[in-house]
């Protein structure tokens, strides 16, 4: 090959100044080492966990278009008390995008035999035309799937058998789980049904509980019922449920959940605490859809904890073992438990228009949009 390669690149930049900008960038690629493939980038999804990246703190409402149509730029305010918290990043132009798939261009001398393979690819930086990066971050996808079957392979498949994994190793057997709806919360039904696992889903709207009911979820809890909180601790009770890992993140919902334990938990004691139940309950915060605090009104006795859950560290965690098994599982049933679905395919520079981003940047439930940098 010759030594070096070009193509378009979507970058984040956050200045001191109170500015974001995103831009496409050219970039030039050097041939791969060893052990390195080349991919020409065919699909790449916008996760919420993207958006954290992509948008920062900027105050979205103040979005506008500069640039020009080959060479799109939008451009945001960050309000002035915002820019402490991302010290770190503030005047570096950062890549986007966790995870993607397309065809591997490039091999280097000991992965020859990825040559032309469709590979699904973790390890950021994927809104970009071409990536290059080390073979073992890449799954060979099954012959039949395409690069956008492949697209979100790893993000919301491992997160969503991560959290099975960490009920098992806990010692729990059951989950609760809100913004259930989402494509990630439907990933865990198939999953959880496929495996015998109870899971009440925590929902928002009849429709949201409609798309679950389609694909036989069996629990599901509307937040916006006037008696949210007993039908809650109902399907709680009828689970055994423990453990409950909440996107939402802001405003009481963790306790509700607690709480909703807990009562179902001393309906068994025999005799009266003080100190509420010795059950274990535990809430993980993984997302920040509500960007409010987290309200906790201790109303469930001491035995309880609230933490944060993350996908790399709980990956580090579990071990390679662990991880190969996902991963495995994750291209046996890629058209199956794992399928995702998109509202829209668009280009790198359909991705800088202020109207498409106003709709991605919504994450509303049921909407997922894919990006085909070769567009």
């Amino acid at each position: 090959m010759s030594n070096t390669m070009t193509g378009l690149e979507l970058r984040s930049l956050a200045t001191s100044d109170g500015q974001l900008r995103l831009s496409l960038e050219e970039v030039t690629l050097d041939a791969p080492g060893p052990d390195e493939v080349v991919v020409r980038v065919e699909a790449t999804p916008i996760n919420p966990s993207d958006l954290g990246l992509l948008l920062g703190p900027a105050d979205v409402s103040t979005i506008r278009a500069e640039g020009t149509p080959e060479r799109p730029v939008l451009v945001a305010d960050i309000p002035q008390q915002r820019l402490a918290g991302i010290q770190a990043r503030l005047d570096q132009s950062m890549p986007v995008g966790n995870e993607g798939a397309g065809t591997v261009i490039e091999a280097g001398s000991n992965v020859r035999h990825l040559l032309n393979k469709k590979v699904a690819m973790s390890g950021g930086a994927m809104y970009t035309q071409l990536r290059k990066l080390r073979a073992r971050d890449c799954i060979v996808l099954p012959d039949d799937a395409t690069a956008a079957d492949g697209a979100s392979a790893f993000v919301n498949p491992l997160t969503a058998l991560g959290f099975t994994e960490t009920m098992r190793a806990e010692g729990h057997t059951a989950i609760v789980h809100t913004a259930a709806a989402s494509n990630l919360g439907q990933m865990l039904n198939r999953i959880c049904l496929k495996d015998g696992i109870p899971l009440v889903n925590i929902v928002r709207s009849e429709a949201q509980a409609a798309i679950l009911r389609d694909i036989g979820a069996r629990y599901i809890v509307d937040s916006t019922s006037p008696d949210f909180q007993a039908e809650l601790t109902e399907a709680v009770a009828a689970t055994g449920a423990t453990l409950g890992f909440d996107a939402i993140g802001g405003g009481k919902l963790a306790s509700q959940i607690l709480r909703a334990m807990e009562t179902a938990a001393s309906r068994s004691m025999s005799s009266y605490s003080r100190y509420g139940s010795d059950t274990f309950k535990q809430v993980y915060i993984y997302g920040s859809l509500d960007t409010s605090p987290t309200v906790i009104h201790r109303t469930f006795g001491f035995a309880w904890s609230v933490g944060g859950w993350l996908l790399t560290p709980f990956l580090q965690k579990a071990g390679p073992e662990v991880v190969a098994r996902m991963r495995q599982r994750v291209v046996d049933e890629l058209k199956t438990t794992f399928a995702s679905h998109y509202t829209a395919t668009i280009s790198l520079r359909d991705a800088l228009k202020p109207e498409i981003l106003a709709a991605y940047e919504r994450k509303a439930t049921g909407e997922k949009y894919l990006i085909d940098p070769s567009l």
